[in-house]
């Protein structure tokens, strides 16, 4: 946390140190001063989430600094620079780069603005056909709601994108709904505005659910992760309230006409910090083999698991599991194309991928700790499996 400070401190101040010492070195005083505003209000929504633990508010407040002020004046500031240096050979070169500086500053801030206004409720639907060749045949055509990351403490207690959650899930009359984790961000308290809606999801096979990182409930005590299964009791309540099937290292079976699939669930497996308290082979014992050489599955088996990099690290190298979903990366809720942050973080962070007749779906996503997104849009997953 220190060194998350102390760059901070780097990304808030010393643009606006450059900027006043430069652009407005012959500005009034006051508006000098005013230019340090959105880089004193960002630190101290920092410091209090520090000394106080995560809070929503100071969370979106330094997010708005950041976004909007901070990294715009970043920008600049090194294109500011990289004139100065062109400025050496050809002043023209100078003044369009300063142009284009300033251009893509203006850009960026526009674009923070948008995603924090409207690109979190821009909820998307993704359409993906999967194809098996171990598929049961009375499974040809079944339809999976993949849903993952709400944070419904992102909300407060204002209940409308949850409502349109539920309302486009159930238009699309799938046969099951999968949920994989962090339903919220901090604690089981952000959930009764939400219960009543989550609960309307219709789907003949129900909501099946695995716990995120967050659902554990921890966040702000890092001494207590030696005992991560306390803070996840209440959450696994309220969402088997709900009537959600939540499994914890564990499967249950579905049956359609004369065949029958597993949903296997893992509690978390992952890149550290995190804990990692999965049990893949108890998850699916008595369903499908698991085994270093890789046996042969005895029934389809599809597995729910919160963090991707749990395929790569145990699910290929151990398992003939043939589909996994997953969610947990967010796409870092910003994209620009193909290109995402996550890229940088996890080898698998977005959308379909597949190795050796083995399949991982990562969601990128419905919230997330903070109210933004951009290109990252919130979305939800129809997946239709075929057999070949």
């Amino acid at each position: 946390m220190t060194i998350a400070l102390f760059i901070a401190l780097f990304i808030f101040l010393a643009p606006d140190i450059y900027i006043s010492a430069t652009v407005l070195r012959h500005a009034p005083t006051v508006w000098r001063l005013l230019l340090f505003a959105p880089a004193v209000v960002g630190l101290l929504s920092l410091l209090a989430m520090f000394f106080k633990g995560f809070s929503s508010a100071y969370g979106t407040i330094f997010l708005v600094m950041l976004l909007c002020f901070a990294m715009p004046m970043l920008i600049f500031t090194v294109v500011s620079l990289i004139a100065k240096l062109l400025g050496i050979w050809s002043a023209t070169a100078a003044s369009v780069t300063n142009i284009v500086g300033l251009v893509v500053a203006v850009v960026a801030s526009l674009m923070a603005l948008y995603g924090l206004a409207f690109g979190w409720k821009h909820l998307e639907t993704e359409h993906v056909d999967l194809y098996f060749d171990d598929l049961p045949e009375a499974f040809d055509g079944y339809r999976i709601a993949h849903l993952s990351d709400l944070h419904v403490g992102t909300y407060g207690k204002k209940t409308a994108f949850v409502e349109k959650v539920v309302r486009r899930v159930n238009e699309e009359r799938p046969d099951l709904v999968v949920y994989t984790g962090d339903l919220v961000n901090v604690d089981p308290s952000e959930l009764p505005p939400f219960t009543a809606l989550l609960s309307q999801f219709d789907a003949p096979d129900g909501v099946i659910s695995i716990l995120g990182n967050h659902d554990y409930c921890l966040y702000g005590d890092p001494t207590r992760w030696s005992h991560v299964r306390e803070g996840a009791w209440k959450v696994v309540g309220v969402e088997r309230d709900m009537g959600w099937k939540v499994l914890l290292n564990e499967h249950c079976l579905l049956s359609r006409g004369g065949d029958t699939i597993a949903i296997a669930g893992v509690e978390h497996m992952g890149k550290p910090p995190f804990p990692q308290i999965g049990n893949l082979r108890a998850a699916v014992e008595g369903v499908t083999d698991y085994d270093t050489v890789k046996c042969q599955s005895d029934k389809f088996t599809i597995l729910l698991s919160h963090d991707p990099s749990h395929w790569r690290m145990e699910v290929l190298p151990e398992t003939h599991i043939p589909l996994t979903l997953s969610g947990h990366t967010h796409a870092a809720q910003f994209q620009l194309g193909p290109w995402s942050p996550s890229r940088w973080m996890y080898k698998e962070w977005g959308g379909l991928y597949e190795e050796e007749n083995q399949k991982l779906y990562v969601s990128t996503g419905l919230g997330g700790t903070l109210p933004f997104r951009f290109g990252a849009w919130p979305q939800f997953v129809v997946l239709t499996l075929h057999r070949k």
